[in-house]
């Protein structure tokens, strides 16, 4: 089975300036996947999608590949993550390299290690499954929250038999945006992940940061530290 994880890290975020090559604990954030994916040794080819060449010459010399940058559709603010992908098995098609699975590794989960990486594996084979996502369990419980009227009045916003004891409710989990594993031929008719045949894989809450933020790298680095 051929694996490819790939790594997307696009230039020009706007929310923090240059993201995913900001230095976190001495490194660019996006060379933390890079790593933590070749460590794994789950993949035949570890390569980092990317609009800029700076970038690209980060990411090779933390040992990613990048045979291709991204064409201009999806670099762009609105290109989702499956054009991104799509665009990258078809580059490779191109190339004459085919893969049985992808792994798509977002550098914005910094605290994600190769030992996950090799777990969700473990179990993606295990169940011979269409994909697995990876989770950790929710901070706060989602039958706490609810819509608010604008006269702010709290009648219905949250359903009387849920405002138990946290304990009584019981544990809800969170996608983390960590790890996705997915079965390219399983997925080709339908790319939706969240049905039949996919699993979770659930991952400890400190290691499910997901930068997004100025706070979020503040707090990455305070547990790093």
């Amino acid at each position: 089975m051929k694996n490819l994880a790939i790594i997307p890290a696009r230039s020009g975020s706007k929310g923090v300036k240059d993201k995913n090559i900001r230095s976190l604990g001495g490194k660019p954030l996006m060379a933390w996947s890079i790593e933590a994916a070749l460590r794994s040794k789950q993949f035949d080819e570890v390569m980092v999608s990317t609009d800029s060449e700076h970038y690209a010459k980060i990411a090779r010399e933390y040992g990613a590949s990048v045979p291709f940058l991204r064409s201009a559709t999806t670099a762009s603010d609105t290109a989702s993550s499956g054009a991104v992908i799509s665009e990258v098995l078809r580059e490779y098609q191109m190339r004459g390299q085919e893969f049985d699975a992808y792994c798509l590794l977002q550098p914005t989960s910094p605290l994600r290690t190769a030992e996950d990486i090799r777990k969700a594996y473990d179990l993606y084979k295990q169940k011979n499954a269409l994909a697995v996502v990876s989770v950790c369990e929710a901070e706060h419980s989602p039958l706490w929250c609810g819509r608010l009227p604008d006269t702010l009045e709290l009648d219905g916003f949250i359903r009387r038999e849920n405002s138990g004891r946290r304990q009584d409710i019981g544990k809800f989990y969170r996608l983390n945006g960590a790890i996705y594993i997915v079965n390219i031929e399983k997925s080709k008719s339908d790319p939706f992940l969240y049905r039949k045949g996919s699993y979770a894989y659930i991952m400890a809450q400190e290691r499910s940061v997901d930068i997004d933020t100025e706070l979020d790298f503040k707090f990455a680095e305070f547990l790093l530290a």
